[in-house]
């Protein structure tokens, strides 16, 4: 039969998987290898099963189901003799194994640059990092998650409904959705149903605990993520009055106007009541367009955001390129897990405060405050962005800076509200930033040294060496150590014949055309003794001693 035929190479397939990975899989590991192989999900509805669980119970000759220290479930091949050879090969293979935290191994091994080394000096190998996604797509995978668990066949499906676009995870530098989603393993958990592996928000299984606890309490997707505003709330449930059938007594909650009416079927009763909720309705928009009016008084109108402290020199710091104009011109945010759950953070409550529309109205920009200079928010997609009006194109657009991302876009007026004064307090994220020790052989970056640039800081966390600040621009070295071999940027274009390494930080034509941050961004010295602050960081590199000055530099086997 079709399902025997079917079955049989299915066996081929998980068998083929599992003895590529020698410690095995979990279920739902098995499930994103054989999408990312295959290119459609295990056929489990066409042989009648319903989870992957249950699928691989019925290959007792193929698979071995193991239960690790944690519980968890692990699948492992069992080879027959076609495949024994290679079950082989891969037991021999060896495992690298960390005996040290990634910080202690930076600071055993890791060597610096130094401007007075006439001599290359050696850069010790670093540990391989993982990819990491951006804080915008984390955020969207919360968002998508955040009403109701997927399963996991179905979370490209929803993704694409949801934002109207496949979601690309191999740019990002995952090889499946499942290393996107251990990623995230401390906002998101995978759970295994007889539905199949199911992909739950953290929060929502918390939610869920307490429901059960307390069954009064609203489900998860009824309790939005901040408390609604209560004028829209209040609002509502004079509505609701007005349509619905009238009853022995109904309290109508509306601010200070209290009342209790008596609508026991008389039509005149009915008719004070509509004509008193009409009454206060009228008066609510009388008051709002009172409000409307006149600027809110935690609307941010004459500050500036403060950009972060600067990094200490020397240290490693572990960064993903966020914005590139070139080498000499570009954006990074740091990678830490507190700076990216301020940053999440920020964006969900201006999501949910502004998606509201008396309160989104309260904050429109009269013509007066759109102005260069200006710090407001934009909303793109559903999003809200911190940004500061660079310049006014027309009646209609402006064009503005991202401070948490480092880009500049043309948007329309309309889109811009004024930013509340507790989204203020975040420093911007975005630090403006040069690869250090380089310049251009022709002068100017040519379009090919800038798309190679581009290619190596695609998607992923990279490690910085952190070199000089020169007029707030961060001057530092680029490595991805992702792979076997540790690989600098500034070795590669050099190289590539793009670039001259000259051992001395070059100020950026680009920046000292235009450096948004420097225009709108206060430095964080300003607000009392600057200091150069250790991060609170996956890498950091304490300084090294006076010895490392007259140590060699060799960048990549290659001489400077």
């Amino acid at each position: 039969s079709k399902q025997a035929a079917l079955m049989e190479v299915l066996k081929k397939e998980v068998r083929a998987m599992l003895i590529a990975a020698k410690a095995g899989l979990t279920p739902e590991q098995l499930e994103e290898q054989y999408m990312a192989m295959v290119c459609k999900p295990l056929p489990l509805h066409d042989l009648g099963f319903q989870s992957t669980l249950e699928l691989v119970t019925q290959m007792p000759e193929v698979v071995r189901i193991c239960s690790s220290k944690s519980g968890t479930l692990i699948l492992k091949a069992i080879a027959d003799d076609s495949t024994k050879g290679i079950a082989k090969l891969v037991a021999n293979q060896k495992v690298k194994t960390r005996k040290a935290s990634k910080k202690t191994a930076m600071k055993a091994n890791a060597t610096f640059p130094t401007k007075n080394s006439k001599n290359p000096q050696s850069f010790q190998t670093l540990s391989a990092r993982t990819p990491v996604l951006p804080a915008a797509v984390k955020a969207e995978l919360q968002d998508l998650l955040s009403s109701s668990p997927l399963r996991l066949m179905d979370l490209d499906k929803a993704f694409l409904r949801h934002f109207g676009r496949a979601f690309q995870y191999r740019q990002y530098g995952f090889l499946s959705m499942f290393e996107v989603l251990r990623s995230m393993s401390d906002s998101i958990v995978i759970e295994q149903t007889k539905a199949g592996s199911l992909v739950v928000l953290r929060k929502y299984m918390a939610s869920q605990i307490e429901q059960e606890e307390e069954p009064q309490a609203a489900s998860a997707a009824e309790m939005p993520p901040l408390g609604p505003i209560p004028e829209i709330e209040s609002f509502h449930q004079a509505a609701l009055l007005v349509d619905s059938e009238p009853v022995q007594t109904q309290a109508v909650d509306l601010g200070d106007h209290l009342k209790q009416v008596n609508v026991s079927g008389d039509d005149q009763t009915h008719s004070d009541l509509v004509i008193a909720l009409c009454g206060i309705q009228s008066q609510f928009f009388s008051d709002l367009l009172v409000l409307s009016a006149e600027i809110p008084p935690d609307a941010v109108q004459d500050r500036s955001l403060c950009s972060l402290p600067p990094l200490k020199r020397r240290c490693l710091v572990g960064v993903i390129v966020e914005f590139i104009v070139s080498p000499s011109q570009f954006y990074i945010h740091v990678c830490s897990t507190e700076a990216s759950y301020k940053l999440q953070d920020l964006m969900f409550e201006m999501r949910h405060v502004y998606s509201h529309k008396v309160a989104s109205d309260k904050y429109i920009m009269p013509e007066s405050a759109v102005r260069p200079g200006q710090l407001c928010c934009v909303m793109v997609c559903k999003w809200w962005y911190r940004v500061i009006i660079h310049r006014v194109i027309n009646d209609q657009e402006v064009e503005v800076f991202y401070a948490d991302y480092g880009h500049l876009q043309i948007v329309q007026k309309s889109w811009l509200r004024f930013l509340k004064w507790h989204y203020l307090k975040l420093p911007a994220q975005a630090i403006p930033c040069s690869l250090a020790w380089v310049k251009p052989v022709e002068g100017t970056w040519s379009s090919a040294a800038i798309l190679l640039f581009k290619h190596l800081c695609r998607f992923k966390e990279l490690v910085g060496i952190v070199d000089e600040y020169v007029d707030g621009v961060l001057y530092l070295f680029l490595c991805d150590t992702s792979s076997k071999e540790d690989v600098y940027f500034h070795s590669v274009l050099r190289d590539m014949g793009y670039a001259d390494v000259c051992g001395e930080n070059v100020p950026s034509q680009e920046f000292e055309k235009l450096n948004p941050s420097a225009l709108y961004v206060q430095p964080s010295g300003k607000q009392g003794n600057p200091r150069a602050v250790e991060p609170d960081l996956c890498l950091q590199q304490e300084s090294q001693d006076e010895d490392s000055e007259t140590a060699t530099l060799k960048l990549d086997g290659a001489e400077l």
